[in-house]
């Protein structure tokens, strides 16, 4: 991990030190109640942060489930927590008991994005918000947006394959922000999508930078740029407004959304919900797609096999004259199942935050209100009673169904992850014009994981590609 990284992380968590006091005694444990999960809580204020941000966090969490089970307990960035290891344990937190347990950021990071941005809330709002979503990227939506998913597509191989060595990753955050936008506004001019792009790479630079207004750091910057965000999508909300444009994209479920009660959503709760879908939509999914690029160039024999059942769908639209049809896409199993333990492997989301909103006792353990508690995607990937040989990229494990639970890679609950349909399309789609129509060679040294927070290969998989 870059020492400018842990530096980020360690001038946060302390930040968080005069909060201390008060979330002690918030949290002090009456008695006669059930026992805390084992576990250390670290030093004294401390806790066991500089443990975490200055370690592999895959050792770190390995090493206390290996130790204390299942479920144990600790101390991270000034608040107490409970790590849950298990299928069960995550499923009780995000599915079966999920109204015990809300979603809970630090408040910079809602800042940044926005305090009605749907994975904030609970509730009402949240299902209301979750259900535009879904309707605006359901299967019957995106389908529609194949033809200029590959246009994004292909236009970003083509800027790749001058010969010069890139960064996979900063290149596929360009490629998944683009087709953000896309699913965002539809077809949006120049002008708007410059500024659109210019000003959120601003933020997204400040996300996970040391939360200071002092003009100047990276955090005060990301303010200035999200509220100039603002400025630029009220813009195209009044040009729509004015031409009385009804696309039915997903800034036009926003807009033309009424309650029961006849009320509309007001252009901070609008902004808000957009700036939350580009975040959800671009690292992770860039992510995926430079970790699968990097598995592929590892196994040339799994290559071939991926390029020979893309070359076959190649072949019959006339050597790519034709665009993919969304049947085609869905009838890609083999590429579909490298992407699966990709997304298994990589486990881009290692576990989600939430919150004890009341007492609640789990296992024979107690977990008190207000204390975090993390469900551990990554561990339960990694589970060799789960996925025998776990560290061993295996698509083929795939053609059998997982145990129920064990397999998360998108969230479980009512907050999964509402844009997974539309992630999946758009590395199908780059995949199958990345094996056909082009090569690419990786740079350096081929091992290291880097987290920015999202784990990618070591300085983000530096590459070269040609057609």
């Amino acid at each position: 991990m870059e020492i400018a990284s842990i530096l980020a992380y360690v001038c946060f968590f302390l930040s968080s030190l005069l909060s201390y006091p008060f979330l002690k005694k918030k949290n002090r444990i009456p008695k006669q109640r059930a026992k805390l999960p084992p576990g250390s809580m670290g030093w004294p204020y401390v806790g066991e942060t500089l443990q975490l941000y200055t370690q592999d966090p895959n050792v770190f969490f390995a090493t206390k489930q290996k130790r204390h089970g299942e479920v144990f307990k600790s101390h991270i960035l000034g608040c107490p927590c409970v790590m849950l290891a298990s299928p069960e344990g995550a499923r009780f937190v995000l599915v079966t008991h999920a109204h015990l347990f809300k979603p809970t950021y630090p408040k910079s990071k809602e800042k940044m994005i926005g305090p009605s941005a749907l994975f904030f809330h609970q509730g009402d709002y949240h299902s209301l918000l979750r259900k535009l979503v879904q309707s605006s990227l359901s299967p019957d939506k995106i389908r529609k947006l194949i033809p200029s998913m590959e246009s994004v597509a292909i236009s970003a191989l083509e800027s790749w394959s001058s010969g010069h060595i890139i960064s996979t990753y900063h290149e596929m955050k360009k490629f998944s922000f683009d087709v953000g936008i896309l699913s965002i506004f539809g077809h949006l001019d120049s002008n708007h999508r410059e500024m659109l792009s210019d000003n959120y790479h601003i933020v997204d630079k400040g996300y996970n930078s040391f939360p200071t207004k002092i003009p100047g750091t990276a955090y005060h910057k990301a303010l200035l740029a999200r509220k100039r965000l603002n400025q630029i999508l009220s813009e195209i909300i009044c040009e729509r407004k004015e031409k009385r444009l009804l696309e039915k994209d997903f800034l036009g479920h926003l807009l033309n959304f009424k309650n029961e009660k006849g009320e509309i959503l007001t252009e901070d709760q609008i902004a808000d919900n957009i700036i939350g879908v580009l975040f959800a939509a671009q690292d992770t999914t860039a992510s995926v797609l430079t970790w699968i690029l990097k598995y592929l160039h590892d196994d040339q024999k799994l290559l071939e096999a991926v390029k020979a059942e893309q070359m076959e769908i190649y072949e019959a639209n006339g050597r790519g004259k034709k665009p993919l049809t969304w049947a085609q896409t869905r009838n890609m199993p083999l590429t579909y199942r490298v992407i699966l333990e990709s997304l298994r492997m990589a486990s881009i989301i290692s576990f989600t935050f939430r919150e004890a909103v009341v007492d609640v006792e789990y296992n024979g353990y107690l977990i008190p209100k207000g204390w975090k508690v993390l469900p551990m995607f990554r561990n339960i990937h990694h589970n060799p009673e789960f996925f025998p040989d776990p560290h061993i990229f295996d698509p083929s494990r795939f053609e059998v169904a997982p145990k129920p639970n064990t397999f998360m890679p998108f969230g479980n609950g009512v907050h999964a992850c509402p844009g997974n349909e539309i992630a999946k399309l758009e590395i199908l789609i780059l995949i199958h014009h990345i094996v056909t129509k082009f090569r690419w060679e990786v740079v350096g040294s081929q091992n290291g994981i880097q987290y920015g927070p999202f784990p990618v290969p070591q300085q983000g998989l530096p590459a070269r590609f040609w057609r």
